[in-house]
């Protein structure tokens, strides 16, 4: 089977946008895990990326700013809201590279229903912020709803300069155009683009996290591999298509 290269600056590879939105003040923590432990989390039809043999947990902060439909502007209020997701990294029968999301927090509750009942992401609503003091960002959640509600994560970091190349692991966890969910009964691919990502270095000043081990992950050991920030990227998301037809050509 033929993988589609990790390519950190594609061309868009739909012609029309299902959703656009831009992310913000992003931080990527991520851990590396065998294969094995994560395969039975992932999506019918669907099996672990890897790299060098291993693959990878990552733990994500950032904001979400204007979500609104391809032809329109962004909702108002809505549309807006801080999110922390917990993700693996996948590739399916056609070689599509993408990721799984084991859970997404968020800040508002109406696209937490949204996308619960679309796509059936695995969505939750949560209580959330980023506090700032100059390069330190510090980032929080609480879990609301459905469960297991009180879950935190705290992540603390200082941002540094910008990185000219990223290394292989860098692009592997970032150069990711499109996500695999499961959704009545059928695996899906749902292609996004956005310009190639504004990179920086970051000092992992204090972790503090329950939601890995809570979306069904093994407690990652040690510091995490990879700390990475970015200022953030508009975005855009195409149509969903099942995730055993050919890709789409770029």
């Amino acid at each position: 089977m033929h993988i589609e290269p990790v390519d950190a600056a594609p061309s868009q590879g739909f012609t029309r946008a299902m959703l656009r939105q831009r992310w913000e003040d992003l931080v990527f923590l991520h851990w590396p895990v065998e294969p094995e432990r994560v395969a039975p989390l992932l999506p019918a039809g669907t099996r672990p990326d890897t790299l060098d043999g291993l693959t990878y947990v990552g733990l994500i902060g950032f904001r979400m700013v204007g979500l609104g439909l391809g032809f329109g502007p962004g909702v108002p209020y809505f549309g807006s809201f801080w999110e922390t997701n917990v993700r693996l990294y996948s590739v399916d029968g056609a070689g599509r590279r993408a990721v799984v999301f084991r859970s997404l927090d968020a800040s508002r509750l109406v696209p937490v229903l949204v996308a619960r009942a679309t796509l059936r992401l695995p969505y939750m609503w949560s209580s959330m912020g980023l506090a700032r003091d100059g390069d330190r960002l510090s980032y929080r959640c609480r879990r609301r709803w459905p469960g297991p509600a009180g879950a935190t994560s705290r992540i603390e970091v200082r941002v540094g300069g910008p990185i000219a190349e990223p290394t292989p692991l860098e692009h592997f966890v970032t150069a990711r155009w499109g996500l695999h969910t499961r959704a009545y009964g059928r695996t899906l691919h749902l292609p996004n683009w956005h310009p190639r990502w504004p990179l920086h270095h970051a000092e992992l000043l204090a972790v503090d996290d329950e939601l890995v081990t809570a979306a069904g992950l093994p407690s990652p050991e040690g510091p995490p591999t990879s700390v990475l920030y970015s200022p953030g990227v508009p975005v855009a998301f195409g149509q969903p298509r099942s995730a055993g037809s050919a890709r789409e050509t770029r």
